[in-house]
C-alpha cells in the first residue's frame, strides 16, 4: 500500500564561486619573429593549388591538348556565364 509524503527535504542553489573565474585565464604568447613552424605540402595538394592559380588562358591551351579536366572547367564556366545573363 502506498502512503502520503510526511515530510521533504529542500535545497538552497548554491552560487559558483567566483575565486576562479575573477582572474581571466590568458595563454602565453610566443614572442614576434621567434616562432618557426614548418609545413609539409603534399604533391597532389601543390597540383590543385597550381590548378586553381591558373588562368583562363592556360587552362583554354591545356584544353586545346586534350586535358579532359580542362575541358569540362571550360564548359562549366561558359554555361555559368551564359545562365548569368
Amino acid at each position: 500500500m502506498v502512503g502520503p509524503i510526511t515530510s521533504t527535504t529542500q535545497t538552497q542553489p548554491v552560487a559558483p564561486s567566483t575565486a576562479s573565474s575573477a582572474k581571466p585565464q590568458s595563454k602565453p604568447q610566443p614572442a614576434p619573429g621567434n616562432s618557426k613552424d614548418t609545413v609539409q605540402i603534399s604533391s597532389a595538394a601543390r597540383a590543385a593549388l597550381e590548378e586553381a592559380k591558373e588562368t583562363r588562358a592556360e587552362t583554354a591551351k591545356e584544353a586545346r591538348n586534350g586535358d579532359r579536366q580542362a575541358q569540362k572547367l571550360l564548359a562549366r564556366e561558359d554555361a555559368a556565364a551564359k545562365a548569368a545573363k
